[in-house]
């Protein structure tokens, strides 16, 4: 049988991802994500065969899309440690509120317990730690950040943070998570930054 035109996989697939902010596991059904895009949800059976095989689908193209997506950040900003917090706030731009990150917290419980779905989730977690690492490699070499700064243990303190960002901020519920992930950014990466010389002699101390 011939596939429905229209509407393309990856559209589908990203109005899931924002049902699924908006209702939690509970609510996700195909009706909901057919609705959404303006389908009936037999072309969503026909496309995906089930709910679980849109969220398959789904999490395959969140791996792709993390790659892509940090390809094109890159080469966007100048900067590699201008990327990585451009990066870092836009792969959580789908989160505006707490309860879209309750919801999307309590998918990823859910995967956890999949055997398909967490092996997918565990490709994405290391290909976002790939890319942190990448950049903060590259930061050090342009002189970004110290010489001789571990960019792998940096790269996964970077994930640790960030995640436990959006959990505190879910709690606090205080400005967005852009800007708490910007402000915890800052807070991880201060440390590593080089000291700038003393402008004019100003700074210096008098002999």
């Amino acid at each position: 049988m011939a596939r429905p035109r229209g509407v393309e996989d990856a559209v589908i697939l990203r109005a899931t991802a924002q049902v699924m902010g908006r209702v939690g596991p509970a609510g996700l059904t195909l009706a909901a994500v057919a609705r959404e895009v303006g389908l009936v949800p037999a072309t969503l059976v026909q496309r995906f065969g089930s709910k679980r095989g849109l969220l398959l689908a789904l999490a395959d193209l969140s791996e792709k899309d993390a790659s892509e997506t940090a390809e094109r950040v890159r080469r966007s900003h100048d900067s590699a440690l201008g990327a990585l917090v451009a990066l870092t706030v836009e792969s959580a731009a789908a989160i505006a509120t707490p309860e879209s990150f309750a919801n999307h917290l309590a998918f990823l419980c859910t995967d956890l317990g999949d055997p398909e779905l967490y092996e997918r989730a565990l490709a994405v977690h290391r290909t976002h730690g790939r890319v942190i690492g990448e950049l903060l490699t590259e930061a050090v070499g342009e002189g970004e950040l110290r010489a001789g700064t571990d960019a792998a243990a940096l790269a996964r303190t970077v994930q640790a943070i960030t995640a436990g960002a959006g959990l505190t901020w879910a709690l606090e519920r205080e400005g967005t998570l852009a800007q708490r992930l910007r402000q915890e950014l800052d807070v991880v990466l201060s440390p590593h930054l080089p000291h700038l010389p003393p402008r004019d002699g100003h700074d210096q101390e008098e002999s």
